[in-house]
């Protein structure tokens, strides 16, 4: 569920009708490997990579890799150069020892190879940041200025569908819904180049991919969301979306994915996400973003508090809405005995009031 789209949105709305675009509706069918590429008939897309790793020294890093399509003409071509999406990436690293965040964003249009998607070599890239996506494996590869990833994922389970019958809802009525899977357990080695220095790294990632044509309600200000790997090697993924009152809407939902990739679905009714007192001031956007969590879902016998090793993770750009998004820590019970499990939790409209926002 991503928020970075308020610049694109605004121009995407001078420049095309939504209308000209697919919505999401229930009864899709997905297929693999087709489904982790482009779906141009739906207005936004994204493919979106977190995970934490660890170096032989025990040194800490979360990393977010993401790549996103924003429809903006489906008109004829008119040359490498015509826009019919807008492409944008982020990429950052949560030092984790060091205590301090990196981030980085771009924005391009398709142009002769700039950004996109090919299927037929399993590419999504943003110039020289790129998923190489096959059924089995998943190279990660993003050069900064700052820091460098070049990451190898491999899935230990299949693809696990989010919501029901093949949409993942936002809120109620047509077309408040996404199209939306998750790889949720990645092993991942590889390097990270900061300060001078390369980093031999392993740990697990997450990877979620969406399209979908404005899934949101009005009424909606943003969401909170995260996902966590336990060690025991089970997955949780859970929202809660926020309407303008401060309610939360009764579609947010989730999912439980067992060790062996067996998923459950978890209605707004299975679960409770409440945030602690304790909240990080961004002293950037002087938002206030509750950086600490206690989830509970007591069918499933979970109870776990949620914390974050580095509260300064808020990605404040040029092209979109702030936002948090960073590494978290999780500690509890399941089935009344001791679990720890890491992940990636996402805070948006914190920062912006009273804009529209998009869900990853």
């Amino acid at each position: 569920m991503r928020s970075k789209w308020i610049a694109l949105l605004l121009l995407s709305t001078a420049c095309a009708a939504a209308q000209d675009y697919k919505i999401a509706q229930p009864g899709y069918v997905f297929e693999f490997p087709r489904d982790y590429f482009n779906h141009q008939d739906y207005q936004t897309e994204w493919w979106y990579y977190t995970g934490n790793v660890k170096s032989e020294d025990d040194h800490r890093f979360g990393f977010e890799l993401t790549f996103f399509r924003q429809g903006v003409s489906r008109a004829d071509s008119r040359g490498n150069w015509y826009v019919h999406d807008l492409w944008m990436a982020h990429s950052a690293l949560s030092d984790i020892n060091g205590q301090h965040f990196h981030h980085e964003e771009r924005l391009n249009r398709a142009g002769p190879g700039i950004a996109g998607v090919d299927a037929a070599t399993g590419l999504v890239w943003n110039g020289n940041w790129q998923a190489h996506i096959v059924e089995r494996n998943e190279d990660l590869l993003a050069v900064s200025d700052k820091f460098a990833l070049a990451l190898e994922l491999a899935p230990l389970k299949q693809p696990v569908i989010q919501g029901q019958n093949g949409v993942s809802r936002k809120a109620q009525g047509a077309g408040h819904a996404s199209h939306y899977f998750s790889l949720t357990r990645l092993i991942t080695s590889g390097s990270i180049d900061l300060n001078g220095k390369t980093y031999k790294v392993e740990g697990t990632s997450w990877m979620d991919h969406e399209f979908f044509t404005g899934s949101m309600a009005a009424d909606e200000a943003g969401w909170d969301w995260l996902s966590i790997q336990l060690e025991d090697g089970t997955e949780l993924m859970l929202y809660r979306i926020r309407h303008t009152d401060g309610a939360i809407d009764p579609n947010s939902s989730g999912s439980y994915v067992d060790a062996k990739g067996k998923s459950q679905f978890l209605s707004a009714r299975d679960f409770v996400m409440t945030p602690a007192a304790v909240a990080w001031i961004s002293p950037a956007t002087k938002a206030a973003y509750p950086v600490q969590w206690h989830v509970s879902i007591p069918r499933l016998k979970i109870d776990l508090d949620v914390t974050t090793p580095l509260a300064a993770q808020e990605l404040t750009g040029g092209f979109g809405p702030s936002y948090w998004e960073g590494a978290i820590d999780a500690n509890g019970a399941l089935n009344h005995s001791p679990i720890h499990g890491v992940g990636y939790l996402e805070m948006t409209g914190y920062a912006e009031t009273g804009k529209p926002v998009i869900p990853r």
